[in-house]
């Protein structure tokens, strides 16, 4: 018969297995719930570099750190606590709280869009005359890190909803690993992008031909990398915030959208023979889109016609 000791020991190793299992479950789970904020991701990187547009360069990397920042006690110190108590007390308000994060990017992307086709604009941006550049960088830094707290309300919302874990610390733990690989990859995404132009310039200067042709290419290139970037996080609002509606109404039983989404999916699919699964995806992708378009138009027109907000901005 074994000492206590020797029990001892052995319950011990036994609790470490279990716990090792534990971890590498958070970690495959976080893995997978995290692959499915990718719309989000995207429109998280995509939209953060229009913060540092046409600022000075010197303050560039610092106002990423400082949304950076602002982006990680958003998603560990006010969000995380949250989503856990709700996923222990209160799990049905996770599907609304995801369609309410879905309307607000729906109507953000239906507002840029129509501020390109020549709306008013709502809100001080870089073409208008900045005339305290540090209140300026600071108003910039704090809209960032509030449109930073939906995108990580999305965020975690998606992944808690993704989630099969059993206990409420694993939840925790897979939420902080994936809110932390999310913030470190978009904004470290972010810091290449605003500095390419940098770096171009700085590969201008060597002697290398090759280096100089590079160089330039990059200088070059940025305008129109951040051009494309705006358009794509416009698209990504869209497509996300229209998608989430899409699937709420439907887990909510309200499944006109869903089915129209998935009838056009099908039927795509069913005309285009081997590029089917593209083709369907993008067809779902679209329509998804379009729907958010419409919301976001829908409570564009009431926030500023009906209600006045921003009315006086626009002006």
């Amino acid at each position: 018969m074994p000492t206590g000791l020797v029990a001892l020991l052995d319950d011990v190793s036994v609790i470490a297995r279990a716990a090792a299992a534990s971890v590498d479950d958070i970690s495959v789970a976080a893995g997978k719930a995290g692959s499915k904020t990718a719309g989000v991701v995207i429109d998280d990187a995509a939209v953060t570099p229009s913060y540092v547009t046409g600022l000075s360069p010197s303050r560039e990397l610092p106002i990423i750190w400082s949304i950076t920042k602002g982006s990680l006690f958003n998603k560990l110190v006010l969000l995380l606590p949250g989503a856990i108590l709700l996923s222990e007390f209160l799990p049905g308000a996770i599907i609304w709280i995801l369609m309410l994060g879905g309307a607000f990017l729906s109507y953000e992307g239906a507002e840029k869009v129509m501020e390109k086709l020549g709306g008013a604009k709502h809100g001080k941006t870089v073409e208008d005359e900045i005339r305290d550049p540090a209140e300026f960088e600071k108003k910039r830094v704090a809209g960032a890190i509030r449109t930073d707290l939906i995108l990580s309300a999305e965020i975690m919302a998606i992944t808690l909803n993704e989630l099969d874990l059993p206990s409420w610390w694993e939840r925790a733990l897979a939420l902080a690993l994936v809110g932390v690989a999310v913030t470190v990859a978009v904004y470290g995404a972010v810091a290449v992008i605003v500095k390419l132009d940098d770096i171009g310039l700085h590969l201008t200067k060597r002697d290398n031909p090759a280096s100089q042709r590079f160089g330039r290419f990059l200088v070059d290139s940025v305008p129109k990398l951040l051009t494309l970037l705006s358009v794509v996080g416009t698209v990504a609002m869209l497509w996300v915030g229209g998608g989430i509606i899409v699937h709420g109404t439907h887990e909510v039983g309200f499944d006109v959208l869903y089915d129209f989404a998935h009838g056009v999916e099908y039927a795509v699919k069913g005309a285009t023979g081997a590029l089917s699964g593209v083709l369907g995806w993008a067809s779902y992708a679209a329509v998804s889109a379009l729907i958010g378009l419409v919301l976001g138009a829908v409570i564009a027109f009431v926030l500023h016609k009906v209600l006045g907000v921003g009315a006086e901005e626009a002006h």
